[in-house]
């Protein structure tokens, strides 16, 4: 009998568990407790005397009762969810109550003026304590309920996780409410985590605040049976951020942070906005501040033309000089596909739809002279920034007459338009593959650098801006392992000691801008990479991140062109220092115009033929630092020494 009740009650929970009630009945309970309270300091406390008339109680309480309706449908502190209730809808109690002493006094006063009226008011010290007793009532009633929830669903959820949140601050806070809030699961927070030792040894909702040298240990970890760390600090160095993950993932823990506060400010943050750490996260560095009155002069109020916008750094490049007003932008591109989804991206944005009257999607072809031409003559671009080009090193290396034709005749036809439409500046998108190329694509690179370095003139100015690899762009080796995991593995890297140089793609882009805005008359410039990354050890921490299991890397052999560590400078060059401590002048060797076009021109009649072979011999003629690796090329190397 007593588990059939037992069933029944168990029933009738879940049932409440799982409606919301209406406002309406959250009003009646309010003024329940407005009534119980009234009547307790008449007949209870004793504040009014018990021989007072009916009439007269019955006056006074439809008295409260009228200044408390008024008071709660103006505040409207019944529209909250009394199981979710927090500081703000006790503020809002306090409110209510605040008004209805204001009105209270106001009709005190009118009582000098309406006759009898005070007849119908309780005395100041009854009213006082009869808005004591509301408040502290109906805070009560509202934890008591939040409590019971919380608790009911704690032991009837079918997941339970033990996390501990990094940054005792707001959104620290906000992230434990939302986790208990959270429907099937029953987060458990034991502990948080931060650095500011004022803060150390108290508690927030019981939950204690300790040292992160403290928390980050194994001993720790394994006595709460830990599974997950949560970044909740919105302001927090990139070298800092990366040590925390790096620790919490030698504990074997999940890592999730939250996003930007911008993004979840206006609505609810509830725990499904967590985001997992990606492998950026652990290669990204502080943000990059560009000079507002440099990118200001150079963009505002200009027509920008973005030659291979629809690709990784073109198309960030259009979002980002976007906030700098430009009349217009000239998104240019062959990719179809990508073009469009740049221009959907536009449309369903709210930072950027505003923008889209000012942004022509144009397909074209940058090697195609007369509709470049064309293009220029419509659009009569002020600025251009060149990022068309083929980047894939081994597929350039099976098809050099198509890198050649793309990469250098492709820069020369924008170049040309550019200079013959007298664009103020042209700054182009180039490699750190460039520098003592050992493949096609960095060869090529390097010529369209040679030739737009002897274009630069007093009408139009041209830059080269050099980096290395992308974190994210396409082709890039992030996407690759993602695609690998998502087969089961095994991840595949070329050598266990090759390493590269790594950017995210709104860093590179940021210093693109700015070294566009601070260069002039054949400048190249090279970016501070950081520090070089162990794409062996990329690919073990991917795997840690994503808690895949028997996951193996296998060492593939290093591919044609391909070399075990990049150069952002030969040896040849040197750099020297400009205003952005991240941005440097690299002082290149110079080629005279009269003994570039000569080379062009032998280069194009060789590039006719569509032989390869001959096509990359005329290359290392001109190039001859370019020492093919790993290539069916290496030979004509051998055959001319």
């Amino acid at each position: 009998m007593s588990e059939y009740f037992g069933n029944i009650f168990k029933s009738f929970i879940d049932y409440c568990s799982n409606k919301t009630y209406s406002r309406w009945i959250v009003l009646l309970l309010d003024l329940f407790i407005v009534l119980s309270s009234f009547l307790f300091i008449v007949f209870v406390a004793g504040c009014t005397s018990s021989s007072l008339p009916t009439l007269d109680v019955l006056g006074k309480m439809f008295a409260v009762l009228f200044l408390y309706v008024f008071s709660f449908i103006f505040i409207k502190p019944y529209y909250s969810m009394i199981r979710h209730s927090g500081i703000r809808d006790i503020t809002q109690i306090i409110k209510a109550n605040l008004l209805v002493l204001a009105l209270y006094f106001l009709l005190k006063l009118s009582s000098f003026l309406i006759r009898d009226l005070d007849f119908y008011l309780l005395s100041f010290p009854e009213m006082l304590f009869e808005i004591c007793i509301v408040i502290i009532s109906m805070i009560m009633y509202r934890i008591g309920v939040k409590l019971f929830y919380s608790d009911f669903d704690y032991g009837h959820k079918n997941v339970c996780s033990n996390v501990i949140i990094y940054g005792a601050g707001s959104v620290g806070v906000v992230v434990n409410d939302a986790l208990k809030q959270q429907e099937g699961m029953c987060n458990h927070v034991v502990s948080f985590v931060d650095d500011n030792r004022s803060k150390m040894n108290k508690t927030i909702d019981g939950i204690p605040i300790l040292p992160v040298d403290e928390v980050l240990t194994p001993a720790f970890v394994k006595k709460g049976n830990i599974d997950c760390l949560i970044l909740a600090v919105p302001k927090i160095s990139a070298s800092k951020r990366q040590t925390i993950i790096n620790r919490a993932l030698n504990l074997n823990l999940k890592v999730k942070s939250v996003p930007a506060i911008e993004s979840w400010i206006y609505d609810n943050f509830t725990p499904n906005q967590l985001e997992n750490v990606k492998i950026e996260d652990l290669l990204e560095r502080d943000p990059i501040v560009l000079n507002d009155g440099n990118m200001n002069k150079e963009i505002a109020d200009k027509i920008v033309l973005v030659t291979g916008a629809a690709g990784s750094i073109g198309s960030e490049i259009v979002r980002q000089i976007m906030k700098y007003n430009p009349k217009k932008i000239i998104a240019l591109d062959q990719a179809e596909t990508s073009l469009f989804d740049l221009q959907f991206e536009i449309k369903n944005s709210e930072v950027y739809k505003k923008y889209l009257t000012r942004i022509e999607i144009v397909i074209a072809d940058v090697k195609d002279a007369v509709f470049i031409d064309s293009i220029f003559a419509k659009y009569r671009p002020d600025l251009i920034y060149h990022a068309a080009a083929y980047k894939h090193v081994p597929l350039m290396e099976e098809n050099p007459y198509e890198a050649t034709l793309i990469n250098v005749f492709g820069t020369k036809v924008v170049a040309e338009a550019a200079i013959k439409y007298h664009v103020n500046k042209f700054v182009m998108i180039s490699t750190d593959k460039a520098v003592n190329p050992t493949n096609v694509m960095g060869a090529t690179k390097r010529l369209a650098e040679i030739f737009v370095q002897s274009r630069s003139s007093d009408v139009t100015s041209f830059v080269t801006t050099r980096f290395g690899n992308v974190l994210g762009s396409n082709g890039s080796v992030i996407p690759l392992f993602h695609k690998q995991l998502a087969l089961g593995g095994p991840l595949t890297v070329t050598h266990k000691d090759i390493i590269r140089y790594f950017m995210t793609i709104p860093e590179a882009t940021s210093l693109v801008l700015e070294a566009g805005a601070i260069g002039h008359d054949g400048d190249i410039f090279v970016f501070d990479m950081g520090q070089p990354v162990k794409i062996y050890d990329m690919a073990r921490n991917m795997i840690r991140l994503s808690k895949a299991t028997g996951v193996e890397i296998k060492e593939i052999g290093l591919r044609p062109g391909e070399k075990l560590y990049e150069e952002l400078l030969s040896n040849k060059e040197n750099v020297i220092p400009t205003e952005h401590p991240k941005i440097m002048h690299a002082k290149v060797s110079r080629y005279e115009r009269s003994v570039v076009d000569k080379y062009m021109e032998e280069l194009h009649v060789v590039l006719n033929g569509c032989n390869p072979m001959s096509i990359v011999a005329k290359i290392k003629e001109f190039l001859p630092e370019y020492i093919s690796n790993n290539s069916e090329f290496s030979k004509l190397d051998k055959d001319s020494i």
